[in-house]
């Protein structure tokens, strides 16, 4: 709740009232302890709060139990126990329901909340697929060939077409951009493949999510606490994390600069913040280093969730300037350690032993350090939590339901659309490329076989003169014999005739050789 213009977070055994300056909210902060020791209630509590200030949240809600935010908390014994021992009443503290809108990854719980494979970009994208360095370099090298051919990548469809497209023609690329390797991309698609079976082809597309939708103030002044339903998607940490991480980028590279506000514009609510950092790459986690380092120049406000602040990068961790640390439990040396660790991140307090008093808080109480007008870190404080105004637990179905029809951003995102990108183009320019192949295979048939055609006609045609050749010369052998017969026979009877037998002998060798003569001259014409 507010109090004086602060954000009232709790009270000392003393009865000091503990806050956090609004304009020292966007530098970060931290919640941290055990399962169990109120967690949960520090974040409803201080979501609230930035409510009340007219500053939009967005948390996600891992157990189910922060939809309750929609309606009024629970008069009970306890809660008035506690209104009672925090000397509530006449402050302004009231049980009431706050604004929220319901969001889902898969669309059940929520309104559909998409982004696009363009958006998540590859270095992100690499980290949901679970691609080792090599696979996320081809990867990042297919994003590239799409940009550079004007494809838009949307949804995971164009993805693989985009991949299958880039493989067919890697030798065409391989001079521009390098070697791709074809075990490498069907490494990619069949992580594709999972992803989709996780519900990836439902998370990414159109309509996807603009982040100003985000940013909404109710009528009454109060901002909007945006609630991502996670309690399935959190079966998927890798999808949970880097959305999450997507969805800090995108306010990063979207807003405005606005120096130092009086308050923030948006506060984000890291909860299960371990998952994170799990298995990030030294490329992931600077891209992280540097979106948490500058954000809060654009406003915004982050706060990040986990059990023990070990969990947290000592180069993150320094960023946080706001801390609420949980009671821990130390049953080794190891956790022991720990405890140490998160004790000596505070400004020491001589009124107790900060490594005891970690150790030995109880529930809804917490070791606090918040950011003072200078942005000085306060010395720690023991304080107990104030109860939050709205329910504590989840909501039934129906109520769901209609708080998340009743939205008026559900008609906006609840229809998927499907755009022009690059499976269609790519489809469009295989179908063209295969009519084209068809077409030259078909030309080429039809030029062989009139090649064939005409081979055989040439084939015929010379066979032909060849027997009409023949032909001609038995003509011209059968005319010349029979001329010769009948010339030396005729001109055997004349000199015969005239000179007797001499004259028949020499007639037949003169009828002989003017046959000879005669055969000679038809057989050269």
């Amino acid at each position: 709740m507010l109090k004086d213009g602060n954000i009232y977070a709790g009270r000392t055994d003393d009865g000091r009232q503990v806050s956090i300056l609004p304009k020292m909210a966007n530098r970060h902060g931290l919640i941290a302890g055990a399962t169990g020791t109120g967690k949960t209630v520090t974040l409803k509590v201080l979501a609230e709060s930035f409510s009340d200030l007219g500053v939009p949240v967005f948390l996600a809600d891992v157990k189910g139990d922060l939809a309750g935010m929609i309606a009024p908390g629970t008069e009970s014994d306890d809660m008035k126990e506690r209104i009672k021992r925090f000397e509530l009443e006449g402050t302004g503290f009231s049980l009431h329901s706050y604004p929220a809108v319901f969001w889902d990854l898969y669309g059940k719980k929520g309104i559909q909340l998409r982004t696009t494979i363009s958006q998540m970009g590859p270095i992100l994208l690499s980290r949901i697929l679970g691609l080792n360095q090599v696979q996320s370099q081809i990867l990042a090298m297919v994003f590239k060939i799409a940009d550079d051919n004007s494809l838009l990548l949307i949804d995971t469809k164009d993805l693989k077409s985009m991949l299958s497209w880039v493989d067919d023609h890697r030798s065409q690329f391989k001079q521009d951009y390098g070697n791709i390797s074809t075990a490498s991309v069907a490494a990619i698609v069949r992580a594709v493949n999972t992803l989709e079976t996780a519900g990836g082809d439902i998370f990414f597309g159109e309509p996807d999510l603009a982040v100003q939708d985000l940013f909404s103030v109710n009528s009454e002044g109060k901002g909007v606490i945006n609630i991502l339903d996670s309690e399935s998607l959190i079966n998927n940490p890798l999808l949970y994390s880097t959305f999450l991480l997507w969805l800090m980028s995108e306010l990063f590279e979207n807003l405005p600069e606005v120096g130092d506000a009086d308050k923030p514009k948006m506060v984000f609510f890291f909860d299960e913040a371990h998952l994170l950092f799990d298995n990030a790459s030294k490329e992931l986690l600077d891209k992280i280093e540097q979106v948490v380092r500058l954000i809060r120049s654009k406003g915004i406000g982050i706060w990040f969730i986990s059990q023990n602040p070990s969990d947290i990068p000592d180069q993150i961790l320094g960023q946080l300037g706001n801390k609420i640390q949980h009671a821990l439990r130390a049953y080794t040396p190891s956790e022991q350690k720990k405890v140490k660790a998160a004790a000596l991140s505070f400004r020491e307090n001589p009124a107790f032993d900060t490594y005891d008093a970690i150790l030995n808080l109880e529930n809804a109480q917490a070791l606090v350090s918040f950011l003072d007008e200078k942005g000085t870190p306060g010395i720690s404080e023991r304080i107990y939590i104030l109860p939050p105004q709205s329910r504590m637990g989840t909501i039934d179905d129906a109520d769901r339901e209609t708080a998340v029809r009743s939205s008026l951003l559900y008609s906006k995102y609840a229809q998927a659309v499907d755009p022009d990108s690059a499976y269609e183009v790519l489809q469009r320019r295989g179908a063209e490329e295969e009519k084209a192949a068809a077409d030259a295979r078909q030309k080429e048939k039809e030029e062989a076989a009139q090649a064939k055609a005409e081979a055989a006609q040439a084939k015929e045609k010379a066979r032909q003169e060849e027997k009409q050749a023949r032909q001609k010369q038995r003509a011209a052998k059968t005319v010349a014999s029979t001329l010769a017969g009948t010339i030396g026979r005729e001109a055997g009877k004349t000199v015969g005739k005239n000179f007797g037998r001499f004259g028949r002998t020499l007639g037949g060798n003169v009828g002989a050789s003017l046959a000879r003569g005669i055969l000679s001259t038809l057989l050269k014409n």
